[in-house]
């Protein structure tokens, strides 16, 4: 089976947010996907490990932000490849609250959802929830796709996303090129600056592997 095949697949990339009581927790999410018109429900899936999970079963509601081509990279590092457990990942992030919940002032906009039910699956659960409120606040904006994450950016997805895929030998760069292990950026030069951090996860150079076509 070729699993880049699933590449293929449309996707976008959100970040889906809730509450730890008072708290805004959030992580990237990107299968997120309406299932009916009238009344408006989404379904999103989020990984049984994730900080964000339990929140949002404890609350009874999520918001999906959605992210556009212009977003800063950093923004998913925060949100994809750290923990709400431990970190905040709301600091530095312009937020504005809607329906009582965090949503992302930056992005291109907001669905704001009451939990309806979930689907169990042997590493996911997939959220149902009904729509509540939603806005567009940037209309400007081209919405990013995962395709577009992955091509443009040179991101890849977290190991709790559904999307998760290891690395391939195809997949890696070549020629003076660094890839980040966390994350999967690739930084283009036969250094790596001593200093340097990485601008999709912020981790720094130890954390970098040498291609090994370089």
């Amino acid at each position: 089976m070729n699993i880049q095949t699933f590449f293929q697949l449309n996707y976008g990339v959100y970040i889906t947010t809730t509450l730890d009581g008072e708290r805004p927790v959030g992580c990237v999410t990107n299968s997120i996907m309406q299932i009916t018109a009238e009344p408006a429900t989404f379904a999103v899936s989020v990984n049984h490990d994730n900080y964000t999970h339990d929140c949002i079963e404890k609350t009874g509601k999520f918001a999906f932000s959605i992210l556009g081509e212009e977003a800063d990279p950093a923004l998913i590092g925060a949100f994809g490849f750290h923990s709400s457990r431990d970190t905040d990942k709301f600091r530095n992030v312009s937020v504005k609250t809607a329906a009582g919940l965090p949503v992302i002032a930056s992005s291109c906009g907001y669905v704001v959802c009451r939990l309806i039910g979930t689907l169990e699956t042997p590493t996911h659960t997939i959220f149902l929830g009904q729509a509540e409120e939603a806005e567009i606040l940037d209309g400007s904006q081209t919405p990013m796709t995962y395709s577009y994450y992955h091509r443009v950016i040179k991101g890849k997805a977290p190991k709790n996303a559904p999307t998760y895929q290891p690395d391939q030998p195809e997949q890696k760069a070549s020629g003076g090129k660094w890839i980040c292990g966390i994350c999967g950026y690739v930084y283009e030069g036969k250094t790596l600056p001593d200093d340097f951090k990485c601008p999709v996860c912020g981790r720094g150079p130890e954390v970098f592997r040498k291609d090994s076509a370089s």
